[in-house]
């Protein structure tokens, strides 16, 4: 959604924008471009657990051939994946200034799914991977100290807006809330993101259950898909489970809830946080990445220290005795999430690959061929 909006924005800036991705299983044919002749398609591979993601696979040959005859003045590569290897190598043979982003925390994700053991060798791949750019884009200053302590270059910071039309208090449904078993008064749950193992879920469903000692009606909805679904709603009967959702459906059960639960660990921003603020909830996270820049402890969502599960369990416990201050804090997170406007983080994108192209082109002006005279 982040690069969506981005790529939007730029266009609307008056750049020209061009997309390359792995082929989806939607896509028409099994050809390599599809009828907008800004997109181009390469083979992809089924990300383990993830069925419906794919992986780009090296397509060096394909992009130099492309951007040898449409030469860009800029690259961004937000996936460090073999399609992004192919980019960062095609774009320095060609001396097309390149940046990346680290958008996705690989480094735990590791921890999660392989062993402990590999995270630092992913966290040096990844840093070869990035210092082989200009620049690499992150979402906060905490992951910029981070990244740069460990020998990341250049590393700057690119924050996130949120659609706060889309996102609003405004789209709450009695209909949608009766349909969850939920009265007016009732409190309602709510996550929303992967179900995977590194969203910490279980921890989201001790709290909610912590909540419901204290408030017996309170309801717990989750939003999402993935590998953990079946196991999920097997030991949890009594949750409800809507699937992936996308647009307004998602907007209506936002802001048809209270409480906006999100134990993540892993996250390097976490954009959920955001829409929830904007749809008026309360958020109830660990205090970094989104959580950590955007809430005001107890003003406007709660934080608690990162990995500390048993006093987040209490937090959200301690709601269901004053579940009036549940939409006090909601209206706090609306009013600051109104303040964080797209146009500003596309502005600034803007400003960072731009700033590489006139750099170079300063460079190159700056030394004159020899034999050259005015």
């Amino acid at each position: 959604m982040t690069l969506a909006r981005l790529a939007e924005g730029l266009r609307k800036r008056g750049h020209a924008v061009s997309v390359v991705r792995p082929r989806q299983p939607g896509d028409a044919d099994s050809t390599s471009t599809t009828r907008d002749p800004a997109v181009l398609l390469v083979q992809g591979m089924v990300v383990p657990g993830y069925p419906a993601v794919r992986l780009g696979l090296p397509a060096a040959r394909r992009l130099e051939e492309r951007w040898t005859h449409r030469r860009p003045d800029v690259v961004y590569v937000a996936t460090e994946g073999p399609l992004g290897w192919s980019a960062v190598a095609v774009a320095r043979r060609l001396g097309v200034p390149i940046w990346s982003g680290f958008h996705t925390n690989f480094p735990e994700y590791a921890r999660y799914y392989v062993a402990r053991w590999i995270v630092p060798v992913v966290f040096r791949l990844l840093r070869r991977f990035h210092n082989h750019t200009d620049g690499t884009i992150v979402a906060t200053e905490e992951l910029r100290r981070r990244l740069s302590s460990a020998g990341f270059r250049n590393v700057c910071i690119l924050g996130r807006g949120v659609d706060c039309e889309l996102f609003s208090p405004r789209r709450r449904s009695r209909e949608l809330r009766a349909a969850w078993g939920a009265a007016d008064r009732d409190i309602v749950a709510l996550s929303v993101g992967r179900l995977a193992a590194e969203k910490n879920l279980p921890l989201a469903l001790s709290a909610f259950r912590a909540l419901r000692r204290v408030q017996s009606t309170a309801r717990c909805v989750i939003v999402g898909d993935g590998p953990l679904r079946k196991s999920l709603e097997r030991a949890n009967p009594d949750v409800i489970f809507c699937g992936m959702l996308g647009g307004e459906r998602l907007a209506t059960h936002y802001a048809s809830a209270d409480l906006f639960l999100f134990p993540s660990e892993t996250e390097t921003f976490g954009n959920v946080t955001l829409e929830a603020m904007a749809s008026g909830l309360t958020v109830a996270a660990y205090d970094y990445a989104s959580a950590g820049m955007h809430i005001r402890r107890s003003e406007s969502g709660v934080l608690v220290a990162r990995g500390d599960a048993r006093a987040y369990v209490d937090e959200v416990a301690a709601l269901g005795q004053t579940p009036e201050v549940l939409s006090r804090m909601g209206a706090r997170a609306r009013a600051h999430a109104v303040s964080l406007d797209w146009r500003a983080v596309v502005e600034r994108f803007e400003i960072l690959l731009t700033s590489s192209v006139f750099d170079r082109q300063a460079g190159a002006f700056a030394v004159a061929p020899a034999g050259v005279t005015e």
